[in-house]
């Protein structure tokens, strides 16, 4: 999961913004400035990224979901094809406002996809003029160009992740209005002070960007595969403790059997002795 400096050198990662376009906050994450460009300390983003990916992983390990967003063109692709790996939930295209503060709202968009499919299934289409069918179709693309990537997002993320939170903000202002943590790679020219797990990391490299995603990616991979390996030894363990529970209750079935038995032989034993006597 740990990323070395070589890497993190050879995809640009140390790269920041030009000096006059700086934020003074990230001043503890730059190492120096060279030809008027900032130069981001690259032990400081490793540490970083180590920390944010075991975060991340008991996160996923937990079964609760992690947002991803990017809507930046050198980071769609990357994000939509690293993510989607993972089976987490994405924004590439635009963050519609109100995304996390007002979800039941977009959950409703995200059903009214499936009750277009739904239509498109059962008949109901063929009764529609063809403006009717177009206009529902355009519908049904916008939906989904904007909300697919979070269809299965059924409830508000337990985290964020954000690639460039200058262009992100309002999606950063969501989550800290709603205490969900945010992870996000943070550029010389943004404030990582309303950031809770800052990777200092130039954002506008496509190397760069797919390197740290890669390691974010994998820490949720793992979070996810230890999460069905306990899963699988708790049911392994209650199927034994069931066993063992069924094996338990047979053998004090058959002792008081046995001991209901013997009390029967015992009692008979008087009675026949009566018997004897009496005949005598």
């Amino acid at each position: 999961m740990a990323v070395s400096f070589d890497e993190l050198l050879e995809a640009g990662v140390h790269f920041g913004h030009l000096k006059r376009k700086w934020n003074p906050a990230m001043a503890p994450y730059i190492f120096m400035e060279k030809g008027g460009i900032h130069i981001i300390d690259l032990h400081k983003t490793a540490a970083k990224l180590e920390e944010a990916a075991a975060a991340i992983k008991q996160i996923a390990k937990s079964g609760r979901k992690i947002l991803f967003v990017a809507t930046k063109k050198q980071a769609k692709e990357i994000v939509a094809e690293k993510v989607q790996a993972v089976g987490m939930p994405y924004v590439t295209e635009r963050w519609s406002g109100g995304m996390l503060t007002n979800f039941p709202t977009i959950r409703k968009a995200v059903k009214k996809m499936t009750t277009i499919d739904k239509m498109a299934t059962d008949g109901t289409f063929d009764q529609l003029s063809k403006r009717e069918k177009l206009q529902i179709n355009r519908q049904r693309e916008k939906l989904e160009k904007n909300l697919g990537s979070i269809a299965d997002l059924t409830r508000v993320p337990a985290a964020l992740f954000v690639v460039d939170v200058t262009k992100e903000h309002i999606a950063v202002k969501e989550a800290k209005r709603l205490h969900i943590p945010v992870f996000a790679m943070v550029d010389t020219n943004s404030n990582p002070n309303d950031i809770d797990f800052v990777i200092p990391a130039n954002d506008d490299a496509a190397k760069s960007i797919s390197l740290i995603l890669d390691t974010i990616t994998k820490a949720i991979s793992e979070g996810i595969n230890e999460r069905k390996s306990d899963n699988a030894a708790n049911e392994k363990d209650g199927k034994n403790a069931g066993d063992k529970h069924l094996r338990a209750r047979k053998t004090r079935a058959r002792k008081g059997s046995n001991d209901a038995q013997a009390n029967n032989e015992n009692a008979a034993e008087p009675k026949n002795e009566n018997a004897e006597e009496s005949e005598n």
